[in-house]
């Protein structure tokens, strides 16, 4: 594949995973007219984000077994294609139950998106190059989430919130159909080299193997999970904090937590590019990194929630958005690097299923639970809790990498 083909497809799935968070992130800034509307506490709005995350994590093991052996292409289009519909769906429900129900066919939908994306990625840049491709591919995260929670507040504010529903699906299904005619690659066969030097095919126990034997994923996904809660809590959450304790309209409430999002546009880079140049010195640099950066965000998310408000508050919160997400192409990376080629789908969709389990599924309902009981303003200052634990696990998973890492070719 020429180098023109391999940057077409970035910009192609570049823009899916900006579609797929404005689509699954725009109901935040939706939660005070739901709340008005069909009477919901702050536990039943995170709800309908966890619902997102729990699909995922049921069908993305299955969904990505399917993108590693059969199209990552068809896939990937066919997906786009649904999660669009759902959210287009949401626009015409009446009721909390009616609107759970299409929350969580956008997460069936998305299953298994980034798996296939990031199996495409790895096969289509060079093993050197990982780090940075997907921290540049991951800024479509907070690009997306900043662009649906602020065009969600604004069109929610001025029209309703169903048009807002309406406004974000549409884009997603276009590219989706272009996608279908992109070209794939071939399909990676599951071999391993024994003793002799002979390939033979690989069995389930030696594909289980390539997960449960390997302490660096273990880590790293659990790692992963924790750092994920703090960003889906904040993605959740603070346009109504803003709404609440800052006493904004929510147009501009979330205006200001997109502000905060979008500069994961630079921490997500900024993070791959780091770690990559780290790596040149430090051959397990892309734990170390994020490690550090842990640490970090765990330190400012301190000093936000627990002394400041107003704008020295804000300033701070600032800094977390990139510093928050700086663990994420590093993270992805590793995914990638300690597993067969032919398994990076599945590797990345383990990652998807325990950040889900043990994150982003947790993380809108426990801080909703938690609101209801003592505020929204106390129940965010357990974050910190959760970055500390994850730049530990971080640097204890670092000295398995180089004993874990795949030796083989694309």
């Amino acid at each position: 594949m020429t180098k023109k083909q391999s940057w077409t497809i970035f910009w192609l799935l570049f823009a899916l995973y900006m579609f797929d968070y404005m689509d699954r992130m725009i109901i935040v800034s939706l939660f005070p007219y739901l709340q008005q509307d069909m009477g919901l506490s702050d536990a039943q709005c995170g709800l309908l984000m966890s619902s997102v995350y729990w699909s995922i994590l049921i069908f993305s093991f299955p969904v990505s077994i399917l993108v590693d052996r059969w199209s990552r292409t068809k896939s990937i289009s066919f997906m786009a294609a649904f999660w669009s519909m759902a959210t287009l769906a949401c626009a015409f429900t009446k009721n909390f139950a009616q609107l759970l129900i299409t929350r969580t066919a956008i997460g069936v939908g998305e299953a298994g998106y980034a798996p296939g994306g990031t199996a495409m990625l790895s096969a289509n840049f060079p093993k050197e190059k990982r780090a940075r491709i997907l921290g540049f591919w991951n800024a479509s995260i907070p690009l997306g989430s900043a662009l649906g929670i602020g065009i969600g507040g604004f069109v929610a504010h001025n029209f309703g919130w169903r048009h807002a529903f309406g406004l974000v699906a549409v884009p997603g299904l276009v590219i989706a159909i272009i996608f279908y005619f992109v070209k794939d690659y071939k399909t990676i066969q599951l071999t391993k080299k024994e003793k002799t030097g002979q390939e033979t095919k690989m069995q389930f126990a030696d594909m289980a193997g390539q997960f449960t034997h390997n302490k660096t994923l273990i880590f790293n996904n659990i790692a992963f999970a924790l750092n994920v809660f703090i960003t889906t809590s904040l993605l959740t959450w603070l346009p109504t904090y803003f709404h609440r304790f800052n006493n904004l309209a929510m147009d501009k409430a979330s205006m200001k937590a997109s502000s905060i999002m979008v500069l994961a546009i630079i921490g997500a880079p900024l993070g791959g590019l780091l770690s990559d140049l780290w790596m040149k010195k430090q051959e397990n640099a892309r734990l170390l990194f994020p490690a550090l950066t842990s640490i970090l965000t765990g330190i400012l998310l301190f000093i936000a929630f627990a002394f400041l408000q107003g704008s020295l508050q804000y300033i701070v919160l600032l800094f977390i958005g990139i510093t928050a997400v700086a663990f994420v192409p590093s993270g992805v990376a590793v995914t990638q690097d300690v597993v067969h080629p032919g398994l990076c789908a599945v590797s990345l969709s383990l990652n998807i299923i325990i950040q889900h389990l043990l994150g982003s599924s947790l993380a809108p309902i426990v801080i909703g639970k938690l609101s209801d009981t003592y505020g929204l303003d106390k129940a965010l200052t357990i974050l910190p809790l959760f970055a500390f634990l994850a730049g530990t696990l971080l640097f204890i998973g670092s000295f398995y990498y180089k004993k874990d890492l795949y030796e083989g070719d694309f």
